[in-house]
């Protein structure tokens, strides 16, 4: 498990602000924190060198995209052994429908968060892609209606730790 980073209330504050606007710039970032524009772009070049900034996402549209209709699959794989659920993974998360992938515990295997244009687009994807491949034992479908974004990630309060 990685090592948590420790993190003060002007770190915290940046990640906040970066997680709402990943664009803006330092001297915005700087002037909405308090802090001089170099010492926060020392600020932010720690966090990515330490990993707690992963990167840069462009989030997209799906359904401007013609890929309008988005489902989770629950995969059950079988016999679950690391020589076929690599290569499973790898091959699902190559698709071009395919969003996240999460491995699970319980009585899923996997979880795929799909994204494709129409109701027959998630019936082949998920005969042509999933239980056709050898080690798929079972697939389950779920529509997503809706989804939300939540609040930034940020560290557990020390109130929340000690609970």
């Amino acid at each position: 498990m990685a090592e948590s980073v420790v993190l003060d209330p002007v770190d915290l504050h940046l990640l906040r602000l970066l997680q709402n606007d990943a664009r803006a710039t330092y001297r915005d970032l700087a002037t909405q924190v308090g802090v001089a524009p170099s010492t926060c772009l020392d600020r932010v070049t720690r966090l990515r060198r330490s990993g707690v900034i992963l990167g840069h996402r462009l989030e997209l549209d799906p359904a401007k995209l013609g890929r309008g209709l988005e489902a989770l699959l629950s995969v059950q794989v079988r016999p679950h052994r690391r020589e076929l659920v690599g290569p499973f993974v790898e091959r699902i998360r190559v698709l071009p429908e395919s969003r996240t992938v999460f491995h699970l515990t319980g009585p899923d295997d996997y979880l795929v968060h799909v994204a494709v244009a129409d109701m027959a687009d998630l019936q082949r994807l998920v005969l042509d892609e999933f239980t056709s491949q050898r080690e798929v034992a079972r697939v389950e479908t779920r529509l997503i209606f809706q989804q939300w974004e939540c609040g930034p990630l940020l560290p557990p309060s020390p109130s929340a730790q000690s609970a």
